[in-house]
């Protein structure tokens, strides 16, 4: 019975197949508008077309352009307009629907109209303001990432000097051997405190992202020379762009992945009669089933989560646009009993913490651009909360014998304003920011004796300005800037002589075409200690007002080699070195090493002893959709070092692996079929050895010994996945089928050793045998556009 029953399902599947294949006759269209970059204004009479193809349109009175009939498939979009420097966008996925709008910005040129030569600028060079240590996605990298399941925290691990957790159910964003609290994050300029699920509060990695990649336009990495507008990055700027709903028709998406369902749905408010609509939204709700599937399979810990995410766009006119965005999220990691418990999965059922979070940011955006287009405002209001409920238990199975609790409320109102103006090759940047910044948390630890309930209110604030030049002489372009940063709580948090923070950066360009570029950069940057460490009390008093920013020092330089405008080679060296680290007065171990795990980061009394340093260099080598393929090489050879009270004894820090290596690629077989490829090869990563008598006294949480860091390291890691698409293209309807397998060649993963205890006469804990094979797993995923 059961054979007949796969047998027919088998041969269903191949007709229901055959029959889509046979109905898959349809076309698309492309749509989008061209504008003036500085005023706004459509520019009338522009030619866009479809590279290799006849197929093209020219832009209305409104500056939108529709092209169609296009066969579906993957094309480059040209525009040209006399006056203004051409564009191209590589990559652009055209299907009978769910194709989004592709708007192009474009730049007068200097030039008179007889010397004008027609040139594409390379879509790979970084921009004037960060022209180094500087990566961007695009949508079609980002949706097609194999074994992301749409997760930005781990498509951006592409990239070079980015990695992720080794060990665990975890998904942190390591950058060149600096910590996961390093970096911050920015949704349409608007700071957001995380962008994970069950994040370790004070850090912001997490087991599974909470941002719906079906909003994005593109993604910004910079992993140095930071603009002077981003405060508190020591490592790593992330810039989420996202795109606007569409202004004529009402489309969904609906995605199911390898964990979580997702409903995305856009389109116009109030159009009426019009041909346009003035306002926008774009919204979009997930719900996860990993609760499901780890019950099904009997695992010890079940994580459920929704997200949502939502923007709201109105122009008043060309020159002003108020937008509305929001995302957020509400979390429960619970404990699930299994029928038969091996040792490994007893280990994980007594010590894994309960969580419950809610996060929640919201913003409002107004852009305005000066009357005579040479300059552009930019204004916004923003509130963020979070809640962390984060729970311990010596009984895990009965819930009961809580021995810690830190239940905490963080809130952020944050006024910013920006000043951008343009002057032919120059431009200047100046802004200023304020928040409001309230901790609450209520926290108790039996096995160190803290308990407190903490109500703190203070006010931070900042500076900054920057400018760049292009061509400020012959082959050389310059930017440069500084900024400041102050606080109303910490004992010198007024002295913004402290924190001032210079930075330039010098890039020359050989010869006439530039395809050679050098950069060199250097920078001071400082970040505010974590909320939670601040907030942190003992006997009534805030023990942490005496703790500094800490501070990053940056020398970066490197060489790039543009061979065409889809392909670059680059190598860049780097060194970072930190001052005032805080150092844990408890356990002697300097923050730098901690925000990786399932844990509060900051909850401890501290000092701004610690020093450190990672150093070390990257090469990168990228191709674009060329044709049916693209690719990115990267390795990085990399040393971070920390210290502890001895400022002079330095040591491997948790986040030094040494080697990362990582390859993404993808061939489009046909316009019907593609395959993607992601390997990654990670070296020996250090960890903290366990206090054995000390922990058998904590059990179930562990005390380290990080004084013995790097005596031991992890296995390499290594992981391919493979993804393979295929794709349908109906009338007003298409649909996207993927098979993905993770580990596809079942390669072990690497973990710390684990640790049960033994009650009895003489208690003590005994080491558990690790498995010795990682499952592959494959995973089936629906994308449907209507």
């Amino acid at each position: 019975m059961t054979k007949r029953l796969f047998t027919g399902c088998f041969f269903f599947s191949i007709l229901f197949l055959l029959v889509l294949d046979l109905c898959a006759q349809s076309t698309g269209s492309l749509n989008g508008y061209v504008r003036d970059a500085r005023t706004g204004d459509p520019l009338i009479g522009a030619n866009v077309g479809l590279e290799g193809t006849t197929l093209g349109a020219s832009t209305d009175p409104d500056g939108y352009y529709e092209i169609k009939n296009i066969p579906p498939g993957t094309y480059t979009v040209l525009v040209s307009y006399i006056g203004y420097e051409p564009q191209q966008r590589s990559n652009i996925s055209v299907r009978s629907a769910g194709t989004r709008d592709i708007h192009f910005e474009l730049e007068p040129t200097a030039e008179q109209l007889e010397e004008v030569v027609v040139t594409i600028s390379d879509p790979l060079r970084s921009p004037q303001e960060t022209p180094v240590s500087y990566k961007s996605l695009s949508p079609e990298e980002i949706s097609t990432y194999p074994a992301g399941n749409s997760d930005i925290a781990k498509v951006v691990q592409s990239l070079p000097g980015v990695s992720g957790s080794v060990t665990g159910f975890r998904n942190d964003v390591i950058i060149r051997g600096g910590a996961p609290n390093e970096n911050v994050y920015f949704l349409d300029g608007i700071e957001i405190p995380t962008i994970n699920h069950f994040s370790t509060q004070g850090s912001a990695g997490g087991p599974a992202g909470l941002l719906n990649v079906a909003f994005f336009d593109g993604v910004e990495l910079s992993t140095s020379a930071f603009n002077a507008g981003a405060a508190n990055a020591l490592s790593g700027v992330l810039q989420f762009n996202q795109r606007r709903g569409n202004d004529r028709e009402f489309r969904t998406n609906f995605r199911v992945g390898a964990s979580e369902a997702a409903l995305t749905t856009e389109g116009p408010l109030f159009k009426g009669d019009e041909r346009f609509a003035n306002t926008t939204f774009i919204a979009s709700v997930r719900r996860s089933y990993l609760q499901l599937l780890f019950d099904l399979i009997d695992l010890p810990f079940l994580p459920d989560y929704w997200d949502y995410q939502y923007k709201l766009d109105h122009d008043f006119n060309s020159r002003n646009r108020l937008s509305l965005t929001g995302v957020g999220s509400i979390d429960d990691f619970r404990i699930n009993v299994p029928d038969d418990t091996d040792p490994n999965q007893q280990a994980i059922l007594e010590q894994v913490p309960v969580i419950r979070q809610q996060s929640n940011t919201t913003g409002i955006l107004w852009r305005h651009r000066l009357r005579d287009g040479n300059g552009l405002v930019r204004t916004s209001l923003a509130r963020s909360w979070f809640y962390n409920d984060f729970m311990r238990y010596r009984d895990n199975e009965a819930q009961e014998d809580l021995f810690s609790r830190n239940r905490a409320r963080e809130w952020r109102k944050t006024a910013r304003s920006e000043l951008r103006l343009f002057r032919e090759n120059f431009t200047f940047t100046a802004g200023m920011q304020g928040r409001v910044n309230i901790f609450r948390n209520d926290f108790f630890d039996d096995n160190t004796g803290v308990a407190f309930d903490s109500d703190l209110t203070f006010l931070s604030y900042g500076g900054f300005a920057q400018w760049s030049w292009d061509g400020i002489a012959e082959n050389f372009d310059l930017t440069t800037g500084f900024r400041f940063d102050g606080n109303t709580f910490t004992d010198t948090g007024n002295e913004i002589w402290r924190t001032f923070s210079p930075r330039a950066a010098l890039s020359y360009n050989f010869g006439e075409t530039g395809r050679w570029q050098s950069v060199i950069a250097v920078g001071r940057y400082f970040k505010k200690p974590p909320m939670n460490l601040l907030g942190y009390q003992e006997n009534d008093r805030f023990v942490n007002r005496e703790t500094s920013y800490i501070r990053s020092d940056h020398v970066t330089a490197g060489v790039n080699f543009f061979p065409r405008a889809s392909t670059k080679f680059s190598v860049e060296g780097f060194l970072k070195l930190y001052e005032n680290y805080p150092v844990s007065v408890r356990e002697g171990v300097s923050l730098a090493n901690l925000g990786g795990g399932f844990e509060v980061l900051g909850n401890d009394d501290v000092e701004s002893a610690g020093r450190g340093r990672t150093y070390g260099f990257e090469f990168l080598a990228q191709q674009t959709f060329d044709g049916n393929y693209y690719g990115i090489l990267a390795y990085t050879l990399f040393w971070s070092e920390f210290t502890g009270f001895d400022r002079e004894t330095y040591l491997p820090s948790v986040w030094d692996s040494r080697h990362l290596l990582t390859f993404t690629g993808g061939y489009r077989i046909s316009n019907s079929w593609e395959f993607s490829l992601r390997t990654r090869l990670l070296g020996r990563t250090p960890y903290a050895p366990v206090n054995e008598e000390r922990s058998l006294e904590t059990y179930p949480a562990f005390v380290f010994n990080y004084n013995a860091l790097g005596n031991e390291r992890l296995r390499p890691f290594n992981a391919t996945d493979i993804r393979i698409d295929r794709k349908w293209d109906f009338t007003n309807i298409s649909l996207d089928i993927y098979l993905e397998i993770q580990n596809v060649f079942g390669q072990n993963t690497p973990s710390e050793p684990s640790y049960l205890r033994e009650n009895g006469n003489e208690p003590r804990l005994t080491r558990v045998d690790q498995l010795s094979e990682s499952s592959i797993l494959p995973t089936i995923g629906i994308i449907l556009d209507f």
